[in-house]
Protein backbone atom coordinates (compact mmCIF):
# COMPACT_ATOMS: atom_id res chain seq x y z
CA UNK A 1 0.00 0.00 0.00
CA UNK A 2 1.37 3.42 -0.86
CA UNK A 3 1.60 5.99 1.58
CA UNK A 4 1.90 9.95 0.94
CA UNK A 5 3.25 12.26 3.65
CA UNK A 6 2.51 15.92 4.47
CA UNK A 7 4.13 18.49 6.86
CA UNK A 8 7.03 18.38 9.19
CA UNK A 9 5.52 19.66 12.27
CA UNK A 10 4.77 17.83 15.70
CA UNK A 11 1.68 16.71 16.47
CA UNK A 12 0.63 19.56 18.67
CA UNK A 13 -3.61 18.84 18.89
CA UNK A 14 -5.00 17.28 22.38
CA UNK A 15 -8.14 16.57 24.13
CA UNK A 16 -9.63 18.05 27.29
CA UNK A 17 -12.89 17.01 28.62
CA UNK A 18 -14.69 17.35 24.58
CA UNK A 19 -12.44 20.25 23.01
CA UNK A 20 -9.69 19.41 20.87
CA UNK A 21 -7.11 22.22 20.90
CA UNK A 22 -2.93 22.92 20.05
CA UNK A 23 -0.67 23.50 21.93
CA UNK A 24 0.00 27.33 20.80
CA UNK A 25 1.02 30.64 23.07
CA UNK A 26 -1.77 32.56 20.59
CA UNK A 27 -4.56 31.89 21.99
CA UNK A 28 -7.94 30.78 20.05
CA UNK A 29 -9.73 32.91 18.05
CA UNK A 30 -11.88 30.47 15.97
CA UNK A 31 -13.62 27.26 17.60
CA UNK A 32 -15.40 25.04 15.30
CA UNK A 33 -18.45 22.44 16.50
CA UNK A 34 -18.73 19.24 14.61
CA UNK A 35 -21.15 16.85 16.27
CA UNK A 36 -20.50 16.61 19.99
CA UNK A 37 -16.55 18.02 19.65
CA UNK A 38 -15.82 21.37 19.82
CA UNK A 39 -12.24 22.87 18.18
CA UNK A 40 -10.51 25.59 19.45
CA UNK A 41 -8.28 26.82 16.63
CA UNK A 42 -6.85 29.69 14.89
CA UNK A 43 -7.97 31.97 11.80
CA UNK A 44 -4.50 32.55 10.58
CA UNK A 45 -3.72 29.22 9.39
CA UNK A 46 -7.13 27.52 8.08
CA UNK A 47 -8.75 30.88 6.69
CA UNK A 48 -6.11 31.36 4.47
CA UNK A 49 -6.27 27.61 3.05
CA UNK A 50 -10.11 27.15 3.60
CA UNK A 51 -12.74 29.00 1.12
CA UNK A 52 -15.85 27.72 3.37
CA UNK A 53 -14.42 29.42 6.38
CA UNK A 54 -13.03 32.62 5.00
CA UNK A 55 -16.84 33.04 3.68
CA UNK A 56 -18.58 31.85 7.36
CA UNK A 57 -16.17 33.80 9.23
CA UNK A 58 -15.99 37.48 6.67
CA UNK A 59 -19.37 38.85 8.60
CA UNK A 60 -17.44 39.62 12.12
CA UNK A 61 -16.64 43.33 12.14
CA UNK A 62 -13.91 42.90 14.59
CA UNK A 63 -11.27 40.37 13.49
CA UNK A 64 -9.87 39.85 17.09
CA UNK A 65 -13.44 38.46 17.91
CA UNK A 66 -13.86 34.84 18.63
CA UNK A 67 -16.00 33.26 15.81
CA UNK A 68 -18.00 30.44 16.14
CA UNK A 69 -18.48 27.66 12.67
CA UNK A 70 -20.66 24.69 12.78
CA UNK A 71 -19.90 22.37 10.39
CA UNK A 72 -22.05 19.60 11.30
CA UNK A 73 -22.42 18.26 7.50
CA UNK A 74 -18.63 17.96 6.96
CA UNK A 75 -18.08 14.47 4.96
CA UNK A 76 -16.11 12.33 6.50
CA UNK A 77 -16.93 13.89 10.19
CA UNK A 78 -14.06 14.90 12.89
CA UNK A 79 -11.40 12.64 11.52
CA UNK A 80 -11.42 13.88 8.21
CA UNK A 81 -11.72 17.83 8.86
CA UNK A 82 -9.02 16.91 11.59
CA UNK A 83 -6.88 15.76 8.25
CA UNK A 84 -7.54 19.03 6.82
CA UNK A 85 -6.93 20.95 9.62
CA UNK A 86 -3.84 19.49 10.50
CA UNK A 87 -3.10 20.51 7.33
CA UNK A 88 -3.19 23.76 7.54
CA UNK A 89 -0.71 23.81 10.46
CA UNK A 90 1.84 21.89 8.69
CA UNK A 91 1.63 19.21 11.36
CA UNK A 92 2.34 15.88 9.47
CA UNK A 93 0.10 13.55 8.54
CA UNK A 94 -0.68 10.22 6.72
CA UNK A 95 -2.79 9.68 3.92
CA UNK A 96 -3.25 6.31 2.53
CA UNK A 97 -6.30 4.03 0.74
CA UNK A 98 -7.80 3.75 3.75
CA UNK A 99 -8.24 7.54 4.40
CA UNK A 100 -7.60 9.51 1.22
CA UNK A 101 -11.16 9.08 0.09
CA UNK A 102 -12.86 11.04 3.55
CA UNK A 103 -9.58 13.87 3.41
CA UNK A 104 -10.61 14.54 -0.55
CA UNK A 105 -14.23 14.69 0.58
CA UNK A 106 -13.58 16.95 3.44
CA UNK A 107 -11.12 19.05 1.00
CA UNK A 108 -13.60 19.79 -1.24
CA UNK A 109 -16.19 20.73 1.46
CA UNK A 110 -14.42 23.03 2.80
CA UNK A 111 -13.15 24.60 -0.39
CA UNK A 112 -9.25 23.74 -0.20
CA UNK A 113 -8.60 24.17 -3.87
CA UNK A 114 -5.96 26.05 -5.79
CA UNK A 115 -8.43 28.93 -6.75
CA UNK A 116 -8.08 29.97 -2.63
CA UNK A 117 -4.04 29.16 -2.37
CA UNK A 118 -1.69 27.55 -4.16
CA UNK A 119 -0.38 23.86 -3.72
CA UNK A 120 -3.77 23.91 -1.64
CA UNK A 121 -4.60 20.46 -0.11
CA UNK A 122 -7.15 19.33 -3.06
CA UNK A 123 -4.45 19.71 -5.58
CA UNK A 124 -2.19 17.15 -3.29
CA UNK A 125 -4.78 14.63 -3.08
CA UNK A 126 -5.57 14.62 -6.59
CA UNK A 127 -2.29 14.34 -7.27
CA UNK A 128 -1.52 11.45 -5.12
CA UNK A 129 -5.10 9.83 -6.04
CA UNK A 130 -4.19 9.99 -9.80
CA UNK A 131 -0.70 8.77 -9.89
CA UNK A 132 -0.08 6.10 -6.95
CA UNK A 133 -3.61 5.07 -5.80
CA UNK A 134 -5.10 4.56 -9.04
CA UNK A 135 -1.97 2.81 -10.44
CA UNK A 136 -2.05 0.58 -7.52
CA UNK A 137 -4.28 -2.60 -7.32
CA UNK A 138 -5.12 -3.08 -4.07
CA UNK A 139 -5.03 0.61 -3.35
CA UNK A 140 -7.71 1.12 -5.99
CA UNK A 141 -9.90 -1.96 -4.29
CA UNK A 142 -9.30 -0.50 -0.90
CA UNK A 143 -9.96 2.59 -1.90
CA UNK A 144 -13.44 1.47 -3.80
CA UNK A 145 -14.34 0.16 0.07
CA UNK A 146 -13.73 3.22 1.77
CA UNK A 147 -16.05 4.85 -0.47
CA UNK A 148 -19.03 2.98 1.07
CA UNK A 149 -19.54 5.66 4.03
CA UNK A 150 -19.43 8.44 1.46
CA UNK A 151 -21.28 7.12 -1.62
CA UNK A 152 -22.74 10.49 -2.46
CA UNK A 153 -20.01 12.44 -2.43
CA UNK A 154 -17.81 9.86 -3.79
CA UNK A 155 -19.77 9.39 -6.92
CA UNK A 156 -20.54 13.20 -7.20
CA UNK A 157 -16.65 13.41 -7.17
CA UNK A 158 -16.30 11.10 -9.49
CA UNK A 159 -13.81 8.78 -7.16
CA UNK A 160 -15.98 6.02 -7.49
CA UNK A 161 -16.11 6.06 -11.54
CA UNK A 162 -12.09 6.21 -11.87
CA UNK A 163 -11.58 3.56 -9.56
CA UNK A 164 -13.73 1.04 -10.97
CA UNK A 165 -12.20 1.75 -14.61
CA UNK A 166 -8.87 1.62 -12.84
CA UNK A 167 -9.68 -1.76 -11.70
CA UNK A 168 -11.16 -3.39 -15.12
CA UNK A 169 -8.39 -1.79 -16.89
CA UNK A 170 -6.10 -4.16 -14.85
CA UNK A 171 -8.48 -7.17 -14.87
CA UNK A 172 -8.44 -7.03 -18.60
CA UNK A 173 -4.55 -7.19 -18.40
CA UNK A 174 -3.34 -10.20 -20.37
CA UNK A 175 -1.86 -12.70 -17.15
CA UNK A 176 1.23 -12.32 -18.56
CA UNK A 177 1.84 -8.72 -18.10
CA UNK A 178 0.54 -8.39 -14.24
CA UNK A 179 3.50 -6.71 -12.48
CA UNK A 180 1.85 -6.36 -8.99
CA UNK A 181 0.33 -7.62 -5.61
CA UNK A 182 -2.50 -10.06 -5.99
CA UNK A 183 -4.48 -11.89 -3.18
CA UNK A 184 -4.60 -15.78 -4.27
CA UNK A 185 -4.79 -18.65 -1.64
CA UNK A 186 -5.79 -21.71 -3.66
CA UNK A 187 -5.04 -24.99 -2.63
CA UNK A 188 -1.91 -25.50 -3.55
CA UNK A 189 -0.88 -22.40 -5.91
CA UNK A 190 1.82 -20.97 -3.02
CA UNK A 191 3.31 -24.27 -3.20
CA UNK A 192 4.52 -23.78 -6.72
CA UNK A 193 8.27 -22.29 -6.87
CA UNK A 194 7.86 -20.97 -10.85
CA UNK A 195 3.95 -20.38 -11.36
CA UNK A 196 2.80 -18.18 -13.60
CA UNK A 197 -0.47 -15.76 -13.30
CA UNK A 198 -3.36 -17.80 -13.18
CA UNK A 199 -6.44 -16.21 -15.66
CA UNK A 200 -8.32 -15.77 -12.34
CA UNK A 201 -6.04 -13.60 -10.39
CA UNK A 202 -8.47 -10.92 -9.41
CA UNK A 203 -11.37 -12.56 -8.82
CA UNK A 204 -10.13 -12.87 -4.57
CA UNK A 205 -9.24 -9.47 -4.08
CA UNK A 206 -12.87 -8.03 -5.53
CA UNK A 207 -14.60 -10.46 -3.82
CA UNK A 208 -13.86 -7.99 -0.52
CA UNK A 209 -16.03 -5.22 -2.17
CA UNK A 210 -20.02 -4.54 -1.01
CA UNK A 211 -22.40 -6.35 -3.38
CA UNK A 212 -22.96 -2.99 -5.20
CA UNK A 213 -19.46 -2.53 -6.21
CA UNK A 214 -18.82 -5.53 -7.05
CA UNK A 215 -21.68 -5.66 -9.53
CA UNK A 216 -20.85 -2.10 -10.93
CA UNK A 217 -17.51 -4.05 -11.85
CA UNK A 218 -18.95 -7.32 -13.35
CA UNK A 219 -21.01 -5.13 -15.51
CA UNK A 220 -18.49 -3.59 -16.62
CA UNK A 221 -16.55 -6.71 -17.14
CA UNK A 222 -19.26 -7.65 -19.09
CA UNK A 223 -20.08 -5.39 -21.01
CA UNK A 224 -15.92 -5.57 -23.03
CA UNK A 225 -17.15 -8.93 -23.91
CA UNK A 226 -13.31 -9.80 -24.04
CA UNK A 227 -13.11 -12.07 -20.89
CA UNK A 228 -14.46 -15.78 -21.49
CA UNK A 229 -18.14 -16.16 -19.50
CA UNK A 230 -16.39 -18.79 -16.77
CA UNK A 231 -13.59 -16.42 -15.76
CA UNK A 232 -16.80 -13.90 -14.75
CA UNK A 233 -18.42 -17.44 -13.44
CA UNK A 234 -15.28 -18.16 -11.46
CA UNK A 235 -15.74 -14.65 -9.63
CA UNK A 236 -19.32 -15.05 -8.74
CA UNK A 237 -18.11 -18.46 -6.98
CA UNK A 238 -15.62 -16.75 -5.10
CA UNK A 239 -17.48 -13.84 -3.74
CA UNK A 240 -20.25 -16.11 -3.29
CA UNK A 241 -18.04 -18.41 -0.91
CA UNK A 242 -17.22 -15.44 0.87
CA UNK A 243 -20.36 -13.85 1.62
CA UNK A 244 -23.49 -16.59 1.35
CA UNK A 245 -23.55 -18.14 4.53
CA UNK A 246 -22.73 -22.11 4.69
CA UNK A 247 -26.22 -23.62 5.47
CA UNK A 248 -25.87 -25.36 8.65
CA UNK A 249 -27.62 -25.91 11.87
CA UNK A 250 -25.78 -22.10 13.18
CA UNK A 251 -28.09 -20.39 10.02
CA UNK A 252 -30.99 -22.05 10.65
CA UNK A 253 -31.91 -20.15 13.55
CA UNK A 254 -29.83 -16.53 12.07
CA UNK A 255 -32.26 -13.53 12.21
CA UNK A 256 -35.14 -12.48 9.69
CA UNK A 257 -32.89 -9.25 8.72
CA UNK A 258 -29.87 -11.24 8.17
CA UNK A 259 -31.90 -13.60 6.06
CA UNK A 260 -33.48 -10.90 4.04
CA UNK A 261 -29.75 -9.47 3.27
CA UNK A 262 -28.23 -12.75 2.19
CA UNK A 263 -31.67 -13.42 -0.14
CA UNK A 264 -31.01 -9.60 -1.64
CA UNK A 265 -27.21 -11.17 -2.20
CA UNK A 266 -28.26 -14.24 -3.49
CA UNK A 267 -30.41 -13.06 -5.92
CA UNK A 268 -28.08 -10.49 -7.32
CA UNK A 269 -25.42 -13.32 -7.71
CA UNK A 270 -28.02 -15.10 -10.05
CA UNK A 271 -28.40 -11.82 -11.96
CA UNK A 272 -24.78 -11.35 -13.20
CA UNK A 273 -24.42 -15.12 -13.96
CA UNK A 274 -23.64 -15.47 -17.57
CA UNK A 275 -26.15 -17.02 -19.78
CA UNK A 276 -23.64 -19.39 -21.95
CA UNK A 277 -23.81 -22.59 -20.71
CA UNK A 278 -21.36 -23.71 -18.82
CA UNK A 279 -20.12 -20.26 -17.48
CA UNK A 280 -20.54 -21.65 -13.75
CA UNK A 281 -20.20 -25.49 -12.66
CA UNK A 282 -23.50 -27.43 -12.11
CA UNK A 283 -22.38 -28.14 -8.60
CA UNK A 284 -22.20 -24.42 -8.08
CA UNK A 285 -25.87 -23.85 -9.47
CA UNK A 286 -27.27 -26.31 -7.19
CA UNK A 287 -25.34 -24.86 -4.26
CA UNK A 288 -26.87 -21.58 -4.82
CA UNK A 289 -30.28 -23.54 -5.23
CA UNK A 290 -30.08 -25.13 -2.15
CA UNK A 291 -29.11 -22.01 -0.34
CA UNK A 292 -32.33 -20.21 -2.35
CA UNK A 293 -34.78 -22.83 -1.09
CA UNK A 294 -33.29 -22.23 2.78
CA UNK A 295 -33.45 -18.58 2.44
CA UNK A 296 -36.90 -18.32 0.58
CA UNK A 297 -35.96 -16.12 -2.72
CA UNK A 298 -38.11 -14.81 -5.10
CA UNK A 299 -39.90 -17.69 -7.59
CA UNK A 300 -38.46 -16.02 -10.59
CA UNK A 301 -35.09 -16.39 -8.98
CA UNK A 302 -35.68 -19.64 -8.03
CA UNK A 303 -37.00 -20.89 -11.55
CA UNK A 304 -33.71 -19.26 -13.08
CA UNK A 305 -31.62 -21.08 -10.89
CA UNK A 306 -33.97 -24.88 -12.02
CA UNK A 307 -33.66 -24.10 -15.50
CA UNK A 308 -30.05 -23.58 -15.41
CA UNK A 309 -29.13 -26.20 -13.17
CA UNK A 310 -31.81 -28.77 -15.65
CA UNK A 311 -29.71 -27.50 -18.61
CA UNK A 312 -26.03 -29.05 -17.00
CA UNK A 313 -27.44 -31.97 -15.13
CA UNK A 314 -25.41 -34.45 -17.30
CA UNK A 315 -22.53 -32.62 -15.67
CA UNK A 316 -23.68 -33.51 -12.00
CA UNK A 317 -22.00 -36.25 -9.99
CA UNK A 318 -23.59 -37.49 -6.83
CA UNK A 319 -22.65 -35.38 -4.39
CA UNK A 320 -23.54 -32.26 -6.11
CA UNK A 321 -27.38 -33.23 -5.52
CA UNK A 322 -26.63 -34.32 -1.59
CA UNK A 323 -28.13 -31.61 -0.15
CA UNK A 324 -30.15 -30.99 2.72
CA UNK A 325 -34.10 -30.48 3.17
CA UNK A 326 -34.94 -27.43 5.27
CA UNK A 327 -38.79 -28.06 4.62
CA UNK A 328 -40.75 -27.71 8.28
CA UNK A 329 -42.84 -30.95 7.61
CA UNK A 330 -39.92 -32.97 6.14
CA UNK A 331 -38.56 -35.38 8.39
CA UNK A 332 -36.18 -36.53 6.07
CA UNK A 333 -32.54 -35.16 5.77
CA UNK A 334 -32.04 -35.11 1.51
CA UNK A 335 -34.02 -32.91 -0.40
CA UNK A 336 -35.25 -34.98 -2.80
CA UNK A 337 -37.85 -33.03 -4.12
CA UNK A 338 -35.39 -30.38 -5.52
CA UNK A 339 -33.81 -32.51 -7.46
CA UNK A 340 -36.65 -34.05 -8.82
CA UNK A 341 -37.60 -30.44 -10.15
CA UNK A 342 -34.14 -29.99 -11.64
CA UNK A 343 -34.69 -33.71 -13.29
CA UNK A 344 -38.35 -32.29 -14.61
CA UNK A 345 -36.70 -29.23 -16.21
CA UNK A 346 -34.16 -30.98 -17.98
CA UNK A 347 -36.21 -34.05 -18.95
CA UNK A 348 -38.34 -30.87 -20.50
CA UNK A 349 -35.00 -29.46 -22.48
CA UNK A 350 -34.21 -32.69 -23.71
CA UNK A 351 -36.85 -33.64 -25.06
CA UNK A 352 -37.23 -30.44 -27.18
CA UNK A 353 -33.79 -30.40 -28.47
CA UNK A 354 -34.95 -33.33 -31.04
CA UNK A 355 -35.08 -37.14 -31.32
CA UNK A 356 -35.15 -39.11 -28.00
CA UNK A 357 -33.49 -41.77 -30.37
CA UNK A 358 -30.62 -39.26 -31.18
CA UNK A 359 -27.27 -41.13 -30.13
CA UNK A 360 -26.29 -38.02 -28.37
CA UNK A 361 -29.03 -37.43 -26.86
CA UNK A 362 -30.08 -40.80 -25.19
CA UNK A 363 -25.92 -40.65 -24.22
CA UNK A 364 -27.12 -37.76 -22.39
CA UNK A 365 -30.10 -39.14 -20.67
CA UNK A 366 -28.41 -42.44 -19.90
CA UNK A 367 -25.03 -40.47 -18.07
CA UNK A 368 -28.12 -38.62 -15.87
CA UNK A 369 -29.93 -41.63 -15.39
CA UNK A 370 -26.62 -43.24 -13.59
CA UNK A 371 -26.42 -40.29 -11.67
CA UNK A 372 -29.96 -40.03 -10.42
CA UNK A 373 -29.84 -44.33 -9.61
CA UNK A 374 -26.91 -43.68 -7.71
CA UNK A 375 -28.64 -40.92 -5.91
CA UNK A 376 -31.24 -42.90 -5.10
CA UNK A 377 -29.04 -45.75 -3.49
CA UNK A 378 -27.74 -42.82 -1.28
CA UNK A 379 -31.06 -41.45 -0.05
CA UNK A 380 -32.51 -44.80 0.55
CA UNK A 381 -30.58 -45.27 3.82
CA UNK A 382 -32.59 -42.31 4.89
CA UNK A 383 -34.78 -43.90 7.57
CA UNK A 384 -37.64 -41.18 7.06
CA UNK A 385 -37.10 -40.75 3.22
CA UNK A 386 -40.96 -41.78 1.88
CA UNK A 387 -41.23 -44.68 -0.28
CA UNK A 388 -43.52 -42.64 -2.76
CA UNK A 389 -40.85 -40.04 -2.96
CA UNK A 390 -38.19 -42.84 -4.38
CA UNK A 391 -40.94 -44.13 -6.82
CA UNK A 392 -41.60 -40.95 -8.42
CA UNK A 393 -37.98 -39.78 -9.33
CA UNK A 394 -37.10 -43.61 -10.54
CA UNK A 395 -39.96 -43.23 -12.71
CA UNK A 396 -39.06 -39.75 -13.71
CA UNK A 397 -36.69 -40.95 -16.28
CA UNK A 398 -37.78 -42.06 -19.83
CA UNK A 399 -37.46 -46.31 -20.68
CA UNK A 400 -34.58 -45.48 -22.78
CA UNK A 401 -32.97 -43.93 -20.33
CA UNK A 402 -31.81 -47.42 -18.56
CA UNK A 403 -30.56 -50.16 -20.58
CA UNK A 404 -30.04 -51.90 -17.70
CA UNK A 405 -32.11 -52.39 -13.94
CA UNK A 406 -29.12 -53.52 -11.85
CA UNK A 407 -28.47 -49.75 -9.94
CA UNK A 408 -32.22 -49.31 -9.58
CA UNK A 409 -32.39 -52.37 -8.22
CA UNK A 410 -29.75 -51.99 -5.56
CA UNK A 411 -31.28 -48.65 -4.63
CA UNK A 412 -34.36 -50.82 -4.00
CA UNK A 413 -32.86 -53.46 -1.97
CA UNK A 414 -31.03 -50.63 0.37
CA UNK A 415 -34.57 -49.40 0.73
CA UNK A 416 -35.99 -52.78 1.84
CA UNK A 417 -32.78 -52.96 3.90
CA UNK A 418 -33.30 -49.75 5.79
CA UNK A 419 -37.25 -50.04 6.16
CA UNK A 420 -38.21 -53.20 7.65
CA UNK A 421 -41.61 -51.97 8.14
CA UNK A 422 -42.47 -51.17 5.03
CA UNK A 423 -46.22 -52.56 3.89
CA UNK A 424 -46.90 -55.47 1.23
CA UNK A 425 -48.47 -52.62 -0.74
CA UNK A 426 -45.17 -50.39 -0.68
CA UNK A 427 -43.01 -53.09 -1.33
CA UNK A 428 -45.17 -53.86 -3.99
CA UNK A 429 -45.69 -49.84 -5.23
CA UNK A 430 -41.53 -49.63 -4.82
CA UNK A 431 -40.93 -53.08 -7.22
CA UNK A 432 -43.00 -52.06 -9.44
CA UNK A 433 -40.16 -49.89 -11.46
CA UNK A 434 -38.09 -52.57 -11.43
CA UNK A 435 -37.96 -53.93 -15.39
CA UNK A 436 -37.05 -57.68 -14.49
CA UNK A 437 -35.99 -58.21 -18.55
CA UNK A 438 -32.92 -55.48 -17.61
CA UNK A 439 -31.30 -57.59 -14.87
CA UNK A 440 -28.20 -59.21 -15.64
CA UNK A 441 -27.79 -62.44 -14.91
CA UNK A 442 -25.70 -61.98 -11.48
CA UNK A 443 -28.54 -59.51 -10.15
CA UNK A 444 -31.04 -62.02 -10.91
CA UNK A 445 -29.09 -64.97 -9.03
CA UNK A 446 -29.10 -61.91 -5.81
CA UNK A 447 -32.85 -61.21 -6.69
CA UNK A 448 -34.39 -64.70 -6.45
CA UNK A 449 -33.01 -65.08 -3.23
CA UNK A 450 -33.58 -61.96 -1.60
CA UNK A 451 -36.29 -62.52 0.80
CA UNK A 452 -37.21 -58.72 1.46
CA UNK A 453 -38.51 -58.44 -2.17
CA UNK A 454 -42.39 -59.15 -2.65
CA UNK A 455 -43.02 -62.55 -3.62
CA UNK A 456 -44.61 -61.74 -7.60
CA UNK A 457 -41.10 -59.86 -8.17
CA UNK A 458 -39.16 -62.80 -7.60
CA UNK A 459 -41.65 -64.69 -9.51
CA UNK A 460 -41.18 -62.42 -12.11
CA UNK A 461 -37.03 -62.82 -12.37
CA UNK A 462 -37.69 -66.52 -12.45
CA UNK A 463 -39.87 -66.18 -15.04
CA UNK A 464 -37.90 -64.23 -17.56
CA UNK A 465 -34.83 -66.16 -16.04
CA UNK A 466 -36.65 -69.31 -17.12
CA UNK A 467 -37.75 -67.37 -21.02
CA UNK A 468 -33.61 -66.14 -20.90
CA UNK A 469 -32.41 -69.60 -20.53
CA UNK A 470 -34.75 -71.19 -23.26
CA UNK A 471 -33.54 -68.11 -25.71
CA UNK A 472 -31.88 -68.85 -28.77
CA UNK A 473 -28.08 -67.43 -28.62
CA UNK A 474 -27.36 -67.51 -32.21
CA UNK A 475 -28.59 -64.18 -32.97
CA UNK A 476 -29.00 -61.07 -31.17
CA UNK A 477 -32.42 -61.00 -28.57
CA UNK A 478 -35.19 -60.00 -30.08
CA UNK A 479 -37.88 -57.38 -30.06
CA UNK A 480 -39.98 -57.31 -26.75
CA UNK A 481 -43.81 -56.65 -26.44
CA UNK A 482 -45.46 -55.91 -23.46
CA UNK A 483 -48.88 -57.30 -21.93
CA UNK A 484 -49.92 -55.33 -19.26
CA UNK A 485 -51.46 -57.87 -16.40
CA UNK A 486 -52.24 -56.78 -12.42
CA UNK A 487 -49.79 -53.39 -12.76
CA UNK A 488 -46.94 -55.68 -13.65
CA UNK A 489 -44.97 -56.13 -17.46
CA UNK A 490 -45.46 -59.22 -18.56
CA UNK A 491 -43.34 -59.86 -22.71
CA UNK A 492 -44.08 -61.90 -25.17
CA UNK A 493 -40.70 -61.99 -26.93
CA UNK A 494 -40.90 -61.52 -31.00
CA UNK A 495 -38.25 -62.65 -33.10
CA UNK A 496 -37.14 -61.30 -36.35
CA UNK A 497 -37.78 -63.46 -38.67
CA UNK A 498 -41.01 -63.55 -37.86
CA UNK A 499 -43.84 -61.59 -39.88
CA UNK A 500 -45.81 -58.95 -37.83
CA UNK A 501 -49.24 -61.08 -38.44
CA UNK A 502 -47.87 -63.89 -37.47
CA UNK A 503 -46.49 -62.65 -33.88
CA UNK A 504 -49.98 -60.86 -33.52
CA UNK A 505 -51.41 -64.77 -33.75
CA UNK A 506 -49.09 -65.78 -31.22
CA UNK A 507 -49.76 -62.88 -28.89
CA UNK A 508 -53.61 -62.89 -28.71
CA UNK A 509 -53.34 -66.77 -28.80
CA UNK A 510 -55.28 -67.85 -25.43
CA UNK A 511 -53.15 -71.33 -25.38
CA UNK A 512 -49.68 -68.93 -25.10
CA UNK A 513 -51.52 -67.47 -22.55
CA UNK A 514 -52.85 -70.14 -20.56
CA UNK A 515 -48.73 -71.53 -20.70
CA UNK A 516 -47.79 -68.29 -19.51
CA UNK A 517 -50.19 -68.33 -16.56
CA UNK A 518 -49.50 -71.72 -15.92
CA UNK A 519 -45.92 -71.13 -15.77
CA UNK A 520 -45.68 -68.18 -13.56
CA UNK A 521 -47.85 -70.48 -11.24
CA UNK A 522 -45.02 -73.13 -11.11
CA UNK A 523 -42.67 -70.24 -10.21
CA UNK A 524 -44.31 -69.12 -7.46
CA UNK A 525 -45.39 -72.65 -5.90
CA UNK A 526 -41.61 -73.00 -6.26
CA UNK A 527 -40.27 -70.05 -4.88
CA UNK A 528 -42.92 -70.40 -1.74
CA UNK A 529 -41.61 -73.68 -1.36
CA UNK A 530 -37.58 -72.19 -1.62
CA UNK A 531 -38.58 -69.82 1.12
CA UNK A 532 -40.85 -72.27 3.47
CA UNK A 533 -37.72 -74.67 3.16
CA UNK A 534 -35.33 -72.10 4.02
CA UNK A 535 -37.60 -71.05 7.49
CA UNK A 536 -38.00 -74.65 8.78
CA UNK A 537 -34.16 -75.10 8.02
CA UNK A 538 -33.78 -71.61 10.12
CA UNK A 539 -36.28 -72.85 13.02
CA UNK A 540 -34.66 -76.57 12.83
CA UNK A 541 -31.15 -75.05 13.17
CA UNK A 542 -32.48 -73.17 16.04
CA UNK A 543 -33.88 -75.95 17.87
CA UNK A 544 -30.80 -78.20 17.39
CA UNK A 545 -28.94 -74.95 18.57
CA UNK A 546 -30.63 -74.56 21.28
CA UNK A 547 -31.09 -78.71 22.44
CA UNK A 548 -27.35 -78.44 22.10
CA UNK A 549 -26.84 -76.16 24.71
CA UNK A 550 -29.50 -77.49 26.79
CA UNK A 551 -27.56 -81.04 27.02
CA UNK A 552 -24.41 -79.69 27.35
CA UNK A 553 -25.90 -77.77 31.12
CA UNK A 554 -27.31 -81.15 31.74
CA UNK A 555 -24.08 -82.78 31.05
CA UNK A 556 -21.83 -80.58 32.65
CA UNK A 557 -24.30 -81.14 35.87
CA UNK A 558 -23.93 -84.99 35.81
CA UNK A 559 -20.18 -84.20 35.74
CA UNK A 560 -20.34 -82.19 38.99
CA UNK A 561 -22.74 -84.66 40.61
CA UNK A 562 -20.13 -87.50 39.76
CA UNK A 563 -16.98 -85.14 41.14
CA UNK A 564 -19.11 -84.53 44.46
CA UNK A 565 -19.68 -88.46 45.28
CA UNK A 566 -16.45 -89.36 44.74
CA UNK A 567 -15.16 -86.62 47.29
CA UNK A 568 -17.26 -88.02 49.60
CA UNK A 569 -15.96 -91.63 49.33
CA UNK A 570 -12.38 -90.79 49.96
CA UNK A 571 -13.27 -88.84 52.86
CA UNK A 572 -15.41 -91.90 54.32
Amino acid sequence: MKFMKLGTRHDTFYTEEANRSVSSDVPSDLTIQINNIKYLLHKFPLLPKCGLLQGLCSDTDNPSEISVVELHLIPGGEEAFELCAKFCYGIAISLSARNIVPALCAAKFLRMNESVEKGNFVMKLETFFNSCILEGWKDSIVTLQTTAQLSEWSENLGIIRRCIDSIVEKILTHPSKVTWSFTYTRPGYTEKRHHSVPKDWWTEDISNLKIDLFQCIIAAIKSTNMLPPQLIGEALHVYACRWLPVTTENTVSQTEEAKEKHQKLLESIVSMIPTDKGSVSIGFLLKLLSEANFLGVSSSTNAQLIRRAGRQLEEATVRDLLFPSYSSTDRHFYDIDLVGAVLESFLIQWRRKGSPEDSESVKVIRKVAQVIDSYLQVVARDVNMPALKVVILAESLPEIARPQHDEIYKAINIYLKEHPDLSKAEKKHLCRILDCRKLSPQVCAHAVRNERLPLRTVVQVLFFEQERGVRPTTHQPPQDEVIPGDGHQMPIHRDKNYSKSKVSDQTNHPKTMRLDEKLAVELEKMVVARREVREADTKKGQEIREEAKSGSKMEAKKMERKSKSKVRETSS
